[in-house]
């Protein structure tokens, strides 16, 4: 059994490594450290070559976001400007009813429109499952890079979503990672808005 799990380890090292810096970066996400990012940004890199290798398509390309995005949220968190002119870090804020519903709209874009893309031009298995989990994620993280508390109910839904769907495509680390992601996200939104009530 040992040798087992040994073999399976070995062949799937490189899914492991991303599972576990994964969910480092989950944990420096919630104590709002600025260096998740630079883990973001490694964790990102290898799950695109993980996603290729397994045909999806909507979650490689999202995670090549992801690469990109974290040194735009790096660069946000550590150059907030003040009314004043001053730069500080960046602090936590709530969505507003229009961001909302901007948001809400260009989820819905892009919705289709990477679901078309995966349904006409990959062999994907599921293209609207991944369009579902990609779009509602791009939406998500740049609520994150611009620190606003609700997208970590954003991500308690994608995180369950996604850990179904990778469970269904036998990526088992992932589905653990995913499901952890999910129950640090309530961690996460409790934290944060802490945080916000101590400033006030």
């Amino acid at each position: 059994m040992s040798n087992d799990f040994f073999q399976w380890a070995v062949k799937n090292w490189l899914e492991i490594f991303g599972a576990v810096t994964g969910l480092l970066y989950i944990y420096l996400e919630i104590r709002q450290k600025p260096v998740m990012w630079v883990i973001g940004f490694i964790s990102s890199f290898v799950y695109v070559f993980v996603y290729f290798q397994s045909k999806v398509y909507g979650y490689a390309s999202l995670y090549i976001y992801y690469v990109v995005v974290s040194v735009y949220g790096w660069y946000c968190w550590r150059n907030a400007r003040q009314p004043d002119g001053e730069i500080t870090s960046l602090k936590i804020s709530r969505i507003t009813i229009p961001l909302l519903l901007i948001l809400t709209a260009v989820s819905a874009v892009l919705y289709v429109g990477i679901g078309y893309m995966l349904e006409q031009f990959t062999d994907s298995p599921v293209p609207f499952y991944e369009a579902l989990g990609a779009s509602l994620s791009i939406v998500a993280t740049w609520m994150l890079a611009r620190k606003i508390l609700e997208h970590w109910m954003l991500w308690f839904f994608i995180n369950f979503f996604s850990a179904a769907l990778f469970f269904s495509l036998g990526l088992y680390p992932t589905v653990a990672l995913f499901v952890v992601y999910g129950v640090m996200s309530v961690v996460g939104w409790f934290r944060w808005k802490q945080s916000i009530e101590n400033e006030e």
